[in-house]
């Protein structure tokens, strides 16, 4: 599998690493409300690198990722309820972490195995009926309390503010997204899953086990997204099923795909940093023209760059180099 993806170049290691040790500072230095907007860009730019694990590789597009994001908050948060106040809030955390882990991994394995069965259009409602009534059941059932909601411990320590730390953990949480997301993507199963994206029927006739390959992906993806639940839940302090189960989450990861560019591992970040830039920022103030201004923006990019921003800049990169060669072959 080397062979089959270039060599990162040292200017793009040089990159990264300024980018981390500036986000590293970014939490001294910043506003409280810039801090705000770079947790939401962490968060929901690491979840959409999540999502992409199933729908960039794959094109199986789920509307429903709301479902395991909303599934690890409630899980987390019942649990921190359930072990009381003799334990600190940080090993609630921590305990709710992994027990989310394993309940979205039981959870995608549950829906996985019917649902990948369907594509296109049919995958896409079957994820989203699926998001429907977990949030139903959340709030309709007095045990879950999705109705009038519960409180999460607060989580702070080491001299550092609740928004500092949960800045933190949003960065570790995006740059582990990222991290499976390249390691899939320069493995077998990334190459496996390319395949099935472009054409489904033949990969599994040249003998890749593409339904195999599917479950890996629903479920890293799953959990990872479970992951970013129970994060968003503490963070917040109060969740109801209003707070989680909601259906512009799982739109939202898809956009900040689209701009940025699908199936890439910045790209939903960038996406994610422009939207919430977009939103929050420039168009805060334009209330009345919010939804106008954003949709027209977004159909520009579509069609201007339909495979993303990432895309847009590679593709007349490519075009300048063949032009200059081409020019050189002349001479």
């Amino acid at each position: 599998m080397r062979g089959f993806h270039k060599p990162v170049s040292g200017y793009i290691w040089l990159l990264c690493a300024l980018l981390l040790v500036g986000a590293i500072i970014l939490p001294f230095v910043a506003s409280p409300f810039h801090m705000r907007l770079a947790q939401q860009v962490l968060l929901f730019g690491g979840l959409a690198v999540a999502w992409n694990l199933l729908g960039g590789f794959t094109s199986y597009w789920s509307f429903g990722h709301t479902a395991f994001f909303g599934l690890g908050a409630f899980s987390a948060g019942l649990l921190a309820q359930y072990l009381g106040t003799d334990i600190s809030a940080a090993l609630r955390l921590l305990l709710g972490l992994l027990f989310a882990l394993g309940i979205g991994f039981v959870a995608a394995i549950i829906i996985a195995l019917p649902v990948l069965r369907l594509r296109g259009i049919y995958f896409a409602i079957a994820m989203l009926a699926f998001a429907q009534i977990l949030g139903e059941v959340s709030k309709t059932f007095e045990f879950f309390q999705g109705a009038y909601g519960f409180a999460l411990p607060m989580v702070a320590g080491f001299g550092l503010q609740k928004v500092q730390v949960f800045y933190l953990l949003f960065l570790i949480f995006s740059l582990v997204c990222m991290g499976v997301f390249v390691v899939v993507k320069r493995s077998r199963l990334g190459v496996g899953l390319t395949c099935v994206g472009q054409d489904e029927d033949t990969a599994a006739m040249l003998g890749i086990p593409s339904e195999r390959y599917k479950l890996i992906a629903f479920i890293l993806s799953a959990v990872l997204t479970s992951a970013g639940g129970v994060l968003y839940a503490y963070s917040l302090g109060f969740i109801t099923t209003g707070t989680v189960f909601r259906i512009d989450i799982s739109l939202n990861l898809i956009l900040f795909s689209m701009v940025g560019g699908i199936g890439t591992v910045a790209g939903p970040m960038i996406g994610a940093l422009i939207i919430i830039v977009l939103t929050q920022v420039l168009l805060g103030d334009l209330l009345d023209l919010h939804m106008m201004i954003t949709g027209a923006a977004l159909i520009a990019i579509v069609i201007l760059a339909p495979k993303g921003l990432l895309g847009l800049i590679s593709e007349t990169w490519r075009s300048r180099v063949k032009v200059r060669t081409d020019q050189g072959a002349n001479v």
